[in-house]
C-alpha cells in the first residue's frame, strides 16, 4: 500500500485554511450584527451605522453559505 503523503498534506492544509477562513468570516458577520444592535440601542461610542452593520453581516453570512454550498456540491456526485 502506497500513501501519497504530499497529497494528504495538501488536503490537510487546504481544509485547515478554509476552516479558519470561514470561522473568521462568520465572526465578522456576528460583529456586523453587534454593530446593528449597538446602533439600535443608540450607543454613540460605536461610530457606525446600522446599515453598514447589516450589510457586513449579510455579506459575511452569504459568503459562509456559499462555501458550504460549494462543499456540498463537491461531495454529492449527482450535482456533477
Amino acid at each position: 500500500m502506497h500513501l501519497d503523503w504530499t497529497a494528504l498534506g495538501e488536503v490537510a492544509a487546504v481544509s485547515t485554511g478554509v476552516t479558519v477562513a470561514v470561522v473568521v468570516v462568520f465572526a465578522l458577520g456576528v460583529l456586523g450584527l453587534a454593530r446593528v444592535e449597538a446602533a439600535r440601542e443608540g450607543d454613540a461610542g460605536t461610530g457606525s451605522s446600522g446599515a453598514l452593520g447589516i450589510t457586513q453581516a449579510g455579506l459575511c453570512f452569504l459568503a459562509c453559505a456559499a462555501v458550504v454550498a460549494y462543499g456540498i456540491y463537491l461531495i454529492v456526485p449527482q450535482f456533477h
